[in-house]
């Protein structure tokens, strides 16, 4: 299994900013995410937080939970949040970084990830193809790719 976490605001996801985040809204994301994680032969769950304390608490709990692996987008907390990137540090699992937006078109301070460093990898500026891409890259690597 294979647990999704979004970040801030990302509960506003097709109302916010469509021209930079897209219209898919977070619901229709998380449709696609179980779709894709079913064809891969993983089942995957999604959960989204505006609260830097609960992403903490989920990423420290994955494994016990029996996940396989994460795929975060921390939105804003991508920025400054070493408290995800410890907690990225301390558990086992492989995570992967992903964004819908490219952070290199973005403003500066966008431009840089503190979570990145614990990351697998970052996968940004494909729009919900950042997730498909980022369950393709774990379910090869889950299965010994």
């Amino acid at each position: 299994m294979i647990l999704i976490l979004n970040g801030p605001n990302l509960n506003r996801l097709g109302k916010r900013e469509p021209e930079v985040y897209g219209k898919t809204t977070l619901e229709e994301l998380e449709e696609l995410c179980e779709d894709w994680g079913a064809e891969l032969g993983f089942s995957v769950a999604c959960r989204q937080s505006n609260f830097e304390g609960q992403m903490v608490e989920w990423i420290q709990g994955a494994s016990e939970e029996g996940f396989k692996a994460i795929i975060l987008n921390p939105a804003a907390l991508t920025h400054y949040s070493v408290a995800v990137l410890d907690a990225i540090r301390a558990q086992p699992l492989p995570v992967v970084e992903v964004h819908l937006s490219n952070l290199h078109a973005r403003e500066e301070f966008r431009r840089h990830s503190v979570t990145a460093a614990a990351a697998k990898g970052l996968i940004s500026g494909f729009g919900p193809m950042s997730y498909r891409m980022a369950l393709v890259y774990l379910a090869d690597l889950l299965e010994g790719g």
